[in-house]
């Protein structure tokens, strides 16, 4: 995970009401076949908030190197006394997430589960004796609470096994590229098997094909999971989903949902043109993963490290990533940390809660709601109530339709323009000034068939 900060430009330029110069465009109709969502493509979407839970050696050894091979610290460190998967899901449902990934093996490759690939695991450490099964408590514990349960199974580094991106056995190792591809299959195979139907799969730095010598991840995820969405996965899997470019929390401006190949990165690096093609052959929308702490926190943000509580982002920030990933046609994906007890801070589990009420006081009851077809869809509004945010949403499972739009709102003298934008998609926030307009209206300037407006509300 790289380093990074959050930019106030960033954060003014999704919290500000935009006003552009219109042009001339013209609707245009189109009767060629549009890319589709499947229908867990369309059920993830819908989702919009999940969390990515990191727990992993340097929480023990913060100095620890996973790219100095031979390095990696003995099992007997990872001891978390208090471990409690409940706690953490319910941290993650606090904040009004519907989804968890649980990173089963980072970087280190030391595994969360007893896998029998190889020693370097859970069950050879002294947390419950050996005998523990962190993943198994972790699908438990989402179950439970009503959480879909995902897996990060990255296949691209592991240095206990001299493994670096993208997936290549590096020179020295004790292996062959034979034998860690043998050992990713036994691991995918224990992941994708022993723990039930998993929501989504993580595949931080992509997967290395066949065609370079990997393993055939695709034909795993064929036989044990089909039905799951898969981040930066095989490009033959059907429900696939696309990194933005960046940890920060902030989709492109315009995201589409469809793209000419899904993503091969492994977050060290930020990449831009990540925002897709409404012409992609590829239906793979975006996922906006960002740490709860400060990108410059330790490890990016995403491991916890003793005495940063105060790097937290804070509510306005959240929201601020909120609106631009979200708010853009994607999903938000907050990286949550586990500590040495085995718990999510206190720290953390308070500025999730508050991120989560804020969410929920904002966008709970819309001021007025309606939905169409066509170029031109109106709302008309209770003059007395200010307006803070107007959100769009097409019905997906007929096509990305819209191509550009703008939006007018009436003041009492006439209708003004306040945004123009490009893709909707599952949903697109616009943030403004908290002025009473009489009637808000959305105009459909550009469009590939007759645009389908799911959701025009205000709020």
């Amino acid at each position: 995970m790289k380093k990074s900060s959050f930019y106030l430009l960033a954060t003014l330029a999704c919290a500000v009401m935009f006003t552009l110069v219109e042009t001339s465009w013209s609707v245009e109709e189109k009767t060629a076949p549009l890319v589709l969502p499947t229908e867990r493509q369309i059920e993830w979407a819908e989702q919009e908030l999940g969390v990515l839970i990191h727990f992993d050696m340097p929480t023990y050894v913060p100095n620890y190197n996973w790219r100095k091979f031979g390095s990696h610290p003995d099992p007997s460190v990872f001891n978390p006394t208090q471990l409690d998967t409940d706690q953490w899901i319910k941290a993650a449902k606090d904040m009004g997430a519907r989804y968890a990934i649980l990173v089963a093996k980072h970087c280190s490759g030391f595994s969360l589960w007893p896998t029998k690939a190889h020693e370097y695991s859970i069950k050879n450490s002294p947390w419950k004796n050996g005998k523990g099964d962190i993943v198994a408590d972790f699908v438990a514990s989402c179950n439970k609470m009503g959480i879909k349960p995902g897996l990060y199974a990255s296949t691209s580094a592991n240095g206990y096994c001299w493994v670096s991106n993208p997936g290549k056995v590096q020179p020295g190792a004790k292996i062959t590229q034979q034998e860690y591809n043998k050992i990713v299959e036994t691991q995918l195979t224990e992941l994708w098997s022993q723990y039930g139907d998993l929501f989504e799969v993580w595949f931080d730095g992509g997967v290395l094909p066949v065609s370079e010598g990997g393993a055939d991840v695709g034909k795993l995820l064929k036989k044990y999971q089909p039905d799951a969405i898969a981040f930066q996965g095989p490009e033959t899997h059907p429900n696939l989903i696309r990194w933005v470019g960046n940890e920060k929390g902030f989709a492109p401006d315009p995201c589409w949902s469809t793209a000419a190949a899904t993503t091969r990165a492994d977050g060290t690096i930020q990449i831009a043109g990540m925002g897709g093609s409404p012409d992609g052959k590829i239906w793979c929308p975006g996922e906006a993963d960002l740490p709860l702490r400060h990108n410059s926190s330790f490890q990016g943000g995403w491991f916890w490290h003793a005495g940063q509580d105060h790097r937290l982002f804070t509510v306005d920030d959240m929201m601020n990533k909120y609106l631009c990933s979200v708010g853009r046609n994607t999903n938000m994906l907050v990286g949550i940390v586990i500590d040495n007890r085995g718990l999510v801070p206190d720290a953390d589990v308070k500025r999730l809660r508050e991120f989560g009420d804020r969410i929920r006081r904002d966008f709970q009851t819309p001021l007025a709601v309606t939905h169409g077809k066509g170029n031109e869809i109106a709302l008309s509004l209770p003059h007395e109530k200010a307006v803070h945010y107007i959100v769009i949403q097409e019905d997906i499972a007929q096509g990305e339709r819209v191509r550009a739009f703008r939006v007018e709102w009436d003041l009492g003298q006439g209708w003004q323009t306040i945004f123009r934008g490009q893709s909707i998609g599952h949903k697109r926030i616009i943030p403004v000034n908290g002025q009473h307009p009489n009637k808000i209206r959305i105009i459909v300037e550009q469009s590939h068939n007759q645009a389908i407006i799911k959701k025009f509300a205000a709020y």
